[in-house]
């Protein structure tokens, strides 16, 4: 066979259109051969039929049939050529767990250099060189070693798979293009392996994110717990001060208000274990998920990394976290039971009670200024917002929605939609005055009852003598054991709860409780009419000490 291959070029049994080793060669009427697929798919996308070589023109398309003897020859040209390549095996051997192997090694495998598209067949060096000296193999596409060559071809064409159809979103060959996906958008493998590269990279760091919000999230909820227990435990000191001032006869309600804290917070704690088991679970997922795209992103295969990427699953569902809180609030445990107890509680408690709460709403006292914009033309305000009084005549000002223009009000600029807030009004010298808190919504053009179903939760002096909590029936009357000279208002959003403290008494004057908050909460402040100048000192905001 080496002599008969001495005698023949190589060149003479390759085909001009495909530059390969006959496959099923035709030879047509001017004499030349062609592989009969190339020869035939050549006539399908020309009008003429025409040889491709020295162009003659057929009237019309022969009937082609395999020239055996050339077809033969052919086979046995390339049989020789593989032969000639497996008889030598000189280079060291390598077995490495992972590598490409030679296909042509016999015994012990060697290591794959390059992988030939067109053969389908792996080479070590040994075996590789005839595809750099013959002319017909160097023809061949080569790559760098790679396992499972036939799923780099196309299955219709057994052509290498070099393109992508963006249209169908699938690997093809370069007779693909020019059939079933002649009219799509077609791009390089190299093209969309950027571009999907790129994507992979997003998806990536969104995965990341989603992992360290998670993180953050547990630490947020870890902290929850820790400020829980704080609370809880002042919950508990004040709740220990004060019961063991009384008598035998509340020691039963101080076991119940300890209980009631405990509950609340191995509840809160429950709830916290739950996120943060589920938070876990999901950071668990997406850890896997990541992992398997850090393993796709560091493929540096076009093919593979596409196919694979192809396949990946869909990213697990998550839970939105971003408005999950663990509720903390103490508020009111200790006092819905000493209310029970109001009869028969002396004065000592009282005062014991007020002073342990307002030292602990004191904790969230705000920076409250006054709103120029919305007070009433009569009303003068100092210039850094913290005192208001009533002048008598009316000021040119400009009128808007905001303005309160029927009744002598100004509001704070602050507003509150959640959460606890607390700020201190000095009302000494002073015989009319109203202090609370509004609703955004509230009448400001018309004269209406001041109650908590109009948006109003206020208490008030009138004529230096009465106090009165204004609510949807008739007022409150109020009996004070002192006259106060500063009063602080304190707000718990959530809990519904607005109370009124004499600061210097350290007693409560007053608390609307169950109230549903819906919208904003303002401070209002009415200094009322000046009465002659009987009236005519400021309601000052004070800094909470």
């Amino acid at each position: 066979m080496a002599a008969a291959r001495s005698l023949l070029s190589e060149d003479q049994f390759l085909c001009s259109i495909c530059l390969d080793v006959f496959t099923d060669p035709v030879t047509i009427p001017c004499g030349h051969n062609f592989c009969k697929s190339c020869i035939t798919e050549h006539w399908d996308t020309n009008v003429q039929c025409e040889c491709p070589l020295c162009k003659e023109q057929c009237e019309k398309k022969p009937d082609l049939r395999v020239n055996t003897v050339l077809s033969e020859m052919a086979a046995q040209f390339k049989q020789s050529v593989l032969q000639e390549t497996s008889s030598s095996s000189s280079e060291e051997q390598h077995t490495n767990t992972g590598e490409v192997l030679c296909d042509f090694c016999i015994e012990t495998k060697m290591r794959a250099q390059k992988s030939c598209l067109d053969c389908l067949v792996s080479y070590c060096k040994t075996h590789l060189e005839p595809h750099q000296r013959l002319p017909a193999l160097k023809r061949h596409t080569l790559i760098n070693p790679v396992e499972n060559l036939e799923e780099r071809m196309c299955k219709k064409h057994k052509k290498p798979l070099e393109l992508f159809c963006k249209t169908d979103q699938v690997c093809v060959c370069r007779f693909c293009t020019e059939s079933e996906h002649k009219l799509h958008r077609i791009i390089s493998l190299q093209e969309e392996y950027k571009e999907k590269k790129a994507e992979l990279g997003k998806t990536e760091d969104e995965v990341q994110k989603m992992i360290q919000e998670k993180r953050q999230k547990i630490e947020e909820i870890k902290q929850s717990v820790t400020l829980s227990k704080e609370e809880a435990d002042q919950e508990t000191t004040t709740s220990v001060e004060v019961y063991t001032a009384l008598i035998q006869s509340v020691e039963r309600s101080l076991a119940k208000v300890l209980d009631m804290i405990e509950a609340k917070h191995k509840t809160t704690e429950k709830q916290a274990e739950g996120f943060i088991k589920e938070l876990e679970e999901e950071i668990s997922e997406l850890s896997k998920r990541s992992t398997e795209l850090g393993q796709l992103s560091h493929n540096e295969d076009h093919l593979q990394f596409l196919q694979k990427f192809m396949s990946l699953k869909t990213a697990p569902s998550t839970k939105d976290w971003t408005k999950v809180r663990v509720h903390l609030s103490y508020e009111g445990i200790l006092r819905t039971p000493l209310a029970q107890l109001e009869k028969m509680l002396s004065t000592k408690l009282r005062v014991l009670c007020a002073d342990a709460e307002i030292k602990k709403d004191k904790q969230y006292s705000v920076n409250v200024t006054l709103d120029p914009e919305t007070a009433h033309p009569k009303l003068i305000l100092s210039q850094d917002g913290k005192q208001v009084y009533h002048g008598d005549v009316c000021q040119t000002v400009e009128d808007s929605p905001k303005r309160i223009t029927r009744y002598f009000g100004v509001l704070g600029k602050q507003s509150f939609s959640s959460g606890r807030f607390y700020y201190e009004v000095e009302v000494e010298g002073k015989t009319d005055w109203v202090l609370g808190v509004a609703r955004e919504s509230i009448h400001r053009k018309i004269p209406f009852h001041s109650c908590p179903q109009n948006g109003f939760w206020t208490v008030s002096l009138k004529d230096g003598l009465e106090y009165r909590a204004l609510d949807d029936s008739d007022p409150i009357h109020l009996c004070l054991s002192s006259k106060p000279q500063r009063v602080g208002v304190f707000v718990d959003y959530e809990e519904g709860l607005v109370c009124f403290y004499d600061v210097d008494a350290s007693a409560l004057i007053f608390s609307f409780t169950g109230c549903n908050f819906t919208e904003k909460l303002y401070p209002i402040f009415s200094p009322r009419k000046n009465n002659a100048g009987a009236n005519s000192t400021p309601l000052i905001i004070c800094p909470v000490h």
